[in-house]
């Protein structure tokens, strides 16, 4: 899969991280691991199901500090062990097409269809972290940057980064 950034469509985040590849790949492939650093704090990761194939399941609950539940699902739709993982929530499962999602005021997760990657390479003795959100129209793309795109993934990747260091 071909993944050219369009800045008039797309987010990137990149940055080198001095953890191996291998365990980021681990973070993100494995629930248990993907749990603790996958929201920025406050929030929280309360349930995650990985169906590591292609047409797989990517499902996650976050929950606001409030305790109130966001629910996301999504489809695997190209995996490279140590290296990609692309997935989508505009399909579900098996590539069933996705509901659209509903607009509610006030509402802190991602109310618009996107794919994303995340891309890792090998950097001396560090990992090259690249991930790309690809959305379907500029509105989505305003909304999920004023979101907080860049602090919030950045920040989640930092999480993903003192979890590997604990272990």
């Amino acid at each position: 899969m071909n993944h050219k950034f369009n800045p008039e469509l797309d987010i990137m985040l990149e940055r080198i991280v001095d953890v191996p590849r291998e365990l980021v790949w681990q973070a993100w492939t494995t629930p248990e691991k993907l749990m603790p650093w996958f929201c920025p704090l406050p929030w929280k990761t309360v349930e995650c199901e990985i169906d590591l194939r292609v047409g797989g399941r990517f499902y996650t609950v976050m929950q606001s500090p409030e305790g109130q539940s966001f629910p996301n699902i999504g489809c695997y739709l190209e995996l490279v062990e140590n290296e990609k993982l692309t997935w989508t929530n505009a399909l579900e499962p098996g590539f069933r097409p996705a509901k659209q999602p509903e607009t509610s005021p006030g509402h802190e997760c991602a109310e618009f269809l996107m794919t994303a990657t995340i891309m890792l390479e090998p950097h001396a003795k560090a990992t090259k972290y690249t991930a790309l959100v690809m959305h379907a129209n500029k509105g989505a793309r305003i909304q999920h940057e004023n979101m907080g795109f860049e602090e919030g993934w950045g920040t989640c990747l930092d999480q993903l980064v003192a979890m590997i260091k604990k272990v």
